[in-house]
């Protein structure tokens, strides 16, 4: 073989002995666990109870249902359906205890991440009503004048 090729392969094969070494070393042998021959991919046995420990930070529609039924039940007959409520109104990690009453994130930023005016058609966010944040009541809360729980031109306040 020729030094011009001979010598790129060496490196080549060189960095991915080197590779295999330090995942030898580096990698839990308990990562991709084997058994009866199948590998479970992204998968590590050793922390089975730490996954079991972990508290979960959101918890879906079906968690708010039975105290917000009279907002899930709006919100069900919008476009907003498909928006899930912790998008707004943040995790429900360990609520109603604490806190309360959630934190509900009312900038203009919230709203405009769907509804700034894109200039793509083909995309699917062409069929959401879309607005020029610098023309359409700049530095005003969307809230202040848009009820998200009802959003069409009915919902506003």
């Amino acid at each position: 073989m020729k030094n011009h090729v001979f010598r790129p392969l060496m490196v080549v094969l060189g960095l991915i002995g080197l590779v295999l070494i330090f995942r030898l070393f580096y990698v839990p042998k308990d990562f991709s666990s084997h058994e009866n021959g199948y590998m479970y991919g992204w998968y590590r046995t050793g922390n089975i109870e730490e996954w079991k420990a972990f508290k979960v930070k959101y918890q879906g529609a079906e968690y708010c249902k039975d105290c917000h039924a009279d907002k899930l039940e709006s919100i069900s007959q919008s476009p907003h359906m498909i928006i899930q409520c912790e998008n707004c109104h943040g995790p429900a990690f360990e609520h109603p205890s604490d806190p309360e009453k959630l934190p509900i994130d009312r900038s203009r930023g919230q709203c405009l991440r769907c509804h700034a005016k894109l200039a793509y058609p083909s995309s699917g966010r062409a069929s959401i009503r879309g607005i020029d944040p610098e023309q359409h009541n700049a530095g005003t809360e969307c809230v202040s004048c848009h009820n998200p729980h009802k959003p069409s031109l009915e919902g506003l306040k």
